[in-house]
């Protein structure tokens, strides 16, 4: 009797959870994925914002088979000149403000959070690192030394010294940041807080006392990047400009690939004292920064961050229902808050056996994550919303 993929998942690969999903796909396609038996499902979570261009983009699989004809791994970072992380660099610095001009690229989002703390410890010769309470940055040492959730921590400590946490948005809090402080590590939207956004007053007065302290302000945008709150670049809607930036999950398209971008002048820091400052064997692989520099010009192309906004409004207006108690939103990254946990998780359960998958925040437990691909259309929209409203109805009943 053969052993199913299912069993095979359970007994060899090591899991996360008591519990995982057990979703067993053997096709993605734009925003559908597919199970073996055919059944289809709306993909809104976009693998927690990463398919911002859809699941096998036809440009960025172009980028992808092109690249694996020339080449793949051919050197640990920063050696040799590789055409398709040089003209990725080129292509993200000429969609930033001037300061950040310089791209140290990475395999994940938390190898380009642990690269940007290493940055701004090494420019700065302080220590302290701020984050703020609820934050997620990650689950390797130095990432989750900064997150700002206990309950994750507590079973790892000792974690990294001299880490302070402030409230995100909070205006008392920002005297927290001194003379000693490295740096202030904030995402420009909590994401797994719930989506919760800050004014931009705050931005500005936050990036002022960085400023006038000396520490450098690092915004975390390895959810909200590329395009999928309304702007390229989340920070934009707040008329502020980091030190450091952090990209990751949407980048690739699909494909494993983060990077930090800072100054030139600070970026150098890496290069002395001790030389190879920070070293990685995979960080901008080719065939991952060919579909990335795809990814982002699809984006630009499309202008898929300019429709992020209307497309929500289309969100808002078909999920109305009594037991929606709240929806926070910036473009399509999107919490739908219910009363608790218990009864979010039967509708996110039900709507999956409708064919949409959705999810919950893991600080946020009682919050619906809708961040579905930036491609998605005014028809999917509303199919995906009338399924969820049938799930609604079919636990409250």
């Amino acid at each position: 009797m053969s052993i199913s993929q299912r069993e095979l998942f359970l007994r060899y690969v090591a899991q996360t959870s008591p519990s995982p999903l057990l979703l067993e796909i053997e096709k993605a396609e734009g925003i559908y994925l597919y199970a073996p038996s055919g059944k289809k499902y709306i993909d809104l979570i976009s693998g927690i914002s990463v398919s911002n261009v859809g699941h096998r983009h036809p440009k960025v699989l172009e980028a992808i088979e092109n690249q694996l004809q020339k080449y793949l791994h051919l050197m640990v970072y920063g050696e040799y000149v590789q055409s398709p992380q040089v003209l990725l660099a080129q292509k993200l610095v000429e969609n930033l403000p001037n300061h950040l001009d310089n791209v140290y690229f990475t395999n994940s989002g938390s190898e380009a959070v642990e690269g940007a703390l290493k940055l701004a410890k090494r420019y700065t010769g302080r220590s302290e690192i701020i984050s703020c309470y609820n934050a997620y940055h990650g689950s390797t040492q130095g990432a989750l030394s900064v997150g700002g959730n206990e309950y994750f921590k507590r079973a790892y400590r000792p974690l990294l010294p001299c880490v302070k946490h402030i409230h995100y948005g909070s205006y008392s809090d920002l005297t927290k940041i001194t003379e000693k402080t490295a740096c202030v590590i904030i995402e420009t939207i909590q994401g797994e807080a719930g989506v919760k956004v800050a004014c931009s007053n705050y931005f500005q007065q936050l990036a002022k006392r960085c400023k006038q302290v000396g520490a450098l302000l690092i915004l975390d945008e390895i959810q909200a990047g590329f395009g999928r709150t309304g702007k390229l670049w989340a920070f934009e809607h707040f008329g502020i400009v980091p030190d450091i930036l952090v990209l990751a999950k949407g980048m690739g398209g699909g494909m494993p690939i983060g990077a930090f971008v800072a100054n030139r002048a600070v970026m150098q820091s890496f290069t002395y004292n001790p030389v190879l400052g920070h070293i990685t064997t995979f960080g901008g692989h080719p065939v991952s920064a060919a579909a990335a520099k795809a990814t982002l010009e699809i984006i630009l192309s499309e202008q898929l961050a300019e429709q992020a906004e209307s497309k929500a409004q289309l969100f808002l207006s078909y999920l109305k229902h009594p037991q929606i108690r709240q929806i926070r939103y910036k473009g399509l990254l999107m919490a739908v808050e219910f009363e608790s946990f218990n009864l979010l998780k039967k509708i996110i359960d039900k709507a999956l056996d409708l064919g949409v998958i959705t999810d919950w925040f893991l600080f946020c437990d009682n919050a619906m994550r809708i961040a579905p691909p930036l491609t998605i259309t005014e028809t999917e929209i509303e199919q995906s919303c009338e399924l969820i409203l049938k799930a609604i109805k079919q636990v409250y009943s």
